[in-house]
C-alpha cells in the first residue's frame, strides 16, 4: 500500500504541514502568514498567485515550497514575446521518423513557477487556462493528461507596475487564492544578509520533507474534515454578499465560496481540528475572494482595496454558532 492509498489523519496531515513549513522557513525569512497561505494554497488542491512588487521573496518562495514538498519543479519566466506553444509544448518535424512528434512543453510538471505572469499579453496568460482547471493541455486537437499532482504558483507585478498586463478576470478566478508578501522589517531583512553570508554562496537547498504520493495522501485526507451545515452557509453568506457590497461591480463567483470551503479545511488542520470553526473561514475570506471581487470605477479612483471590501462584508455578515453534524454525512465524521 502506498502513500496514496493510506489513511492519514488531520493531526498527521498538521504535523507534515508544520515540518515543511518549517524547512521553507530556512530560506525564506519571516512571512509565517504568507507561507502558511501559500501551503495552504497546495494542500486544498489548488494554484496559489502571488502578488507584489519585485524582489520580496515570490519565486525564492516557489522554489523552496518545491524542494520541500519533494515536487518535481519547472520555472517558466513569462516574456512579452512569449507564445502559447512555449507553455503548453509543441509539434515538431522528426526527420528519422518522418513525422511530427510532441515536444511537451513546462506545463508537465507537478509545480510550476509561472514568474511574472502579467508581463506577458492575455492570449499567453490564457495557455495556462486549460492545464489550471481540466489539468490537462490540448495541443493540435490532441489531449494529453498531466500528471498528479498540478500546481501552478504565478508570481506578478501589481498592475501598476510599468509593462503589465491585467490578467483577465476568468484567469484570476482559477487561482485559488491570492497572497502578497510585502517589505520584511527590518530585522528579517538583516536575516536574510545575515543568512546569505553565512551559506556563503547565492542558492539555498532544501531537503524534501514529502514526497508526491504524501503531498496527495495529506490532499485525500483532507476530504474527512466536518463541515456543518452552518459553516457552509456562512460560506455561501459571505460570498453571496460581495456581490451586493456597493462598491462592487462584480462580486465573487460560487468558485469563491469553494475556495473558502477548501482553504478553510487545511485551516481547521493547521489548528489540529478535523472540523472547521468560523475562525477558520475568516482567516482565508481576503486571501481566497478579494482577487475575484471587480469594483466599481469610483472605487478604483479611490484606490480602495478589494481587501476592505472582503473585511466589511465579514464584519456585517453574522457568524454561526451552531454544533449541528453536518447533513452531507449521516453518521457523523467528527471524532
Amino acid at each position: 500500500m502506498n502513500d496514496v492509498d493510506r489513511s492519514m489523519s488531520a493531526a498527521e496531515v498538521g504535523r507534515l504541514a508544520r515540518a515543511v513549513l518549517d524547512a521553507v522557513g530556512t530560506v525564506v525569512v519571516g512571512k509565517r502568514d504568507a507561507l502558511e497561505l501559500v501551503l495552504a494554497g497546495i494542500l486544498a488542491g489548488g494554484h496559489v498567485l502571488l502578488e507584489d512588487l519585485p524582489g520580496l521573496g515570490k519565486t525564492l518562495t516557489a522554489r523552496s515550497f518545491a524542494q520541500a514538498l519533494g515536487l518535481d519543479f519547472r520555472r517558466l519566466q513569462f516574456t512579452p514575446d512569449l507564445l502559447p506553444a512555449d507553455v503548453t509544448g509543441s509539434f515538431l518535424y522528426d526527420q528519422r521518423n518522418g513525422d511530427f512528434t510532441f515536444r511537451a512543453g513546462p506545463v508537465f510538471t507537478n509545480l510550476l513557477l509561472a514568474d511574472e505572469i502579467n508581463r506577458t499579453p492575455p492570449k499567453t496568460q490564457s495557455a495556462l487556462l486549460e492545464a489550471m482547471q481540466e489539468k490537462q493541455v490540448s495541443v493540435e486537437g490532441v489531449t494529453y493528461k498531466l500528471d498528479e499532482p498540478f500546481h501552478v504558483l504565478a508570481t506578478a507585478n501589481p498592475i501598476e507596475y510599468e509593462g503589465t498586463y491585467p490578467l483577465p478576470e476568468a484567469q484570476l478566478d482559477r487561482f485559488l487564492l491570492r497572497v502578497s508578501f510585502g517589505y520584511p522589517e527590518h530585522e528579517e531583512e538583516w536575516e536574510v544578509l545575515r543568512r546569505r553570508m553565512g551559506r556563503r554562496r547565492e542558492e539555498a537547498d532544501i531537503k524534501p520533507v514529502v514526497d508526491a504520493a504524501t503531498l496527495r495522501a495529506m490532499q485525500a485526507a483532507l476530504e474527512d474534515v466536518v463541515v456543518e451545515d452552518s459553516i457552509g452557509r456562512y460560506i455561501v453568506s459571505l460570498t453571496a454578499a460581495t456581490r451586493e457590497h456597493p462598491s462592487v461591480l462584480v462580486g465573487a463567483s460560487p468558485r469563491g465560496s469553494l475556495a473558502l470551503l477548501l482553504l478553510a479545511r487545511v485551516r481547521a488542520v493547521f489548528g489540529g481540528r478535523d472540523y472547521v470553526v468560523p475562525e477558520d473561514v475568516k482567516e482565508v475570506a481576503a486571501p481566497a475572494l478579494a482577487h475575484r471581487i471587480t469594483l466599481r470605477p469610483e472605487m478604483w479612483l479611490r484606490r480602495v482595496d478589494p481587501a476592505f471590501v472582503v473585511g466589511e462584508v465579514l464584519e456585517a455578515t453574522p457568524a454561526p454558532a451552531s454544533g449541528a453534524l453536518p447533513s452531507y454525512a449521516a453518521g457523523g465524521l467528527r471524532r
